[in-house]
């Protein structure tokens, strides 16, 4: 595989590791990426959740447990790390200058256009600005925006397709639509960001549904400079989430990989759970709301806090929670080590790889 060129850094591996919140990719396994080779993220939100007065303390429960969490794995790894900051989350801003603060090498930004993120850079600030998007039009607008009121263009573009965990960029509807795969996105994206290439060299990182070194080669070929995963990482010796969490997706079926309605108001893909059974048949979950995390969310209106169920199934209690889950979820059968499961993509990679040029060749 080919290096991925992000300003100054350059990762050995195209590869990223996402950023999967509540606490499910966090220093321990965003070290272990970096160290081999690719770009290891930390999911910001609710990071402080481990903090003994997050509840009273919201705000500098998650400043301190963020710099913790930055701190230790920079500890752990001489690697590239990131972040990934929730456009939608109540402390974006604490957020994102707390990691600048603490020299982070990436901010990957989504759920939501993040159309001031360039205005936290303070002068000599090293860390890179990575939108994550869901069309070309998105990119466009993110460049133009940064462009006229920062004089700044974006260091790389993630675009994030309908197949991906968690919550997604599109309306329930738009998810199987055939423009929203990410083929085609993917093309769209690279075709935006060429606009600059006079002023920028802005790499492209196909996002979504990502699961082999095949699928990887197949995106190189469309344009892309690399990708990302998230679901693929989940069932790792060093991923930070419980070992039930893991389990859920070895367990899970193709059926169990279900879309659900979301109290922040956006679309998720998650796995199917009796939690998640008593939610759609309208049994109300009751709780209060301690940290008005997500500045979207519906709490008068919504059955559960989506923060407590996260972090409930981050610590293995799925009875009380339940995992965002990538529509891939279901082909999980082990948990292997980072560097089996990187080792694994190369190898899947330069199969195809070969396969198409002895394709190209034989045509």
């Amino acid at each position: 595989m080919k290096n991925l060129v992000i300003g100054d850094l350059i990762a050995k591996l195209p590869i990223i590791q996402g950023g999967m919140g509540v606490g499910i990719s966090m220093s321990g396994l965003a070290s272990a990426v970096a160290n081999e080779g690719g770009i290891g993220v930390i999911s910001v939100a609710d990071v402080g959740i481990d903090e003994p007065d997050v509840e009273e303390n919201y705000l500098g429960a998650n400043i301190r447990g963020l710099r913790k969490e930055i701190r230790k794995a920079k500890s752990a790894t001489q690697g590239i790390l990131g972040v990934n900051i929730m456009v939608a989350l109540s402390n974006f801003a604490d957020m994102v200058t707390t990691s600048i603060e603490e020299k982070i090498d990436i901010i990957f930004s989504g759920a939501g256009l993040p159309l001031s993120l360039p205005k936290f850079l303070k002068e000599g600030s090293k860390t890179k600005l990575v939108p994550i998007v869901s069309s070309g039009r998105a990119a466009k607008l993110i460049c133009e925006k940064w462009l006229q009121k920062y004089n700044y263009l974006p260091d790389a573009v993630v675009v994030e397709g309908p197949m991906a965990g968690g919550h997604l960029g599109f309306k329930a509807e738009e998810i199987d639509s055939p423009s929203n795969k990410l083929e085609k996105l993917v093309k769209d994206v690279v075709k935006a960001v060429k606009a600059y290439k006079d002023k920028k060299k802005i790499p492209v990182i196909a996002a979504g549904g990502i699961y082999t070194g095949e699928d990887i080669h197949k995106f190189f070929k469309l344009g892309a400079d690399g990708v990302q995963l998230g679901t693929r990482f989940v069932a790792t010796e060093e991923c930070d989430a419980s070992d039930d969490f893991k389990q859920a997706f070895i367990d899970a079926k193709k059926e169990d990989v279900t879309i659900i309605k979301s109290p922040v108001g956006m679309p998720g893909r998650a796995l199917k759970n009796k939690f998640l059974d008593d939610v759609g048949k309208g049994k109300k979950k009751p709780f209060k709301c301690p940290y008005r995390c997500i500045r979207t969310c519906r709490v008068k209106n919504s059955p559960y806090c989506i923060a407590l169920a996260l972090i409930n199934a981050k610590r293995g209690d799925l009875k009380n929670g339940f995992a965002f889950a990538g529509s891939n979820a279901y082909r999980v059968k082990e948990i292997v080590s980072v560097k089996k499961l990187i080792n694994t993509l190369v190898l899947e990679y330069e199969k195809a790889a070969r396969a198409s040029s002895t394709s190209a060749v034989t045509t």
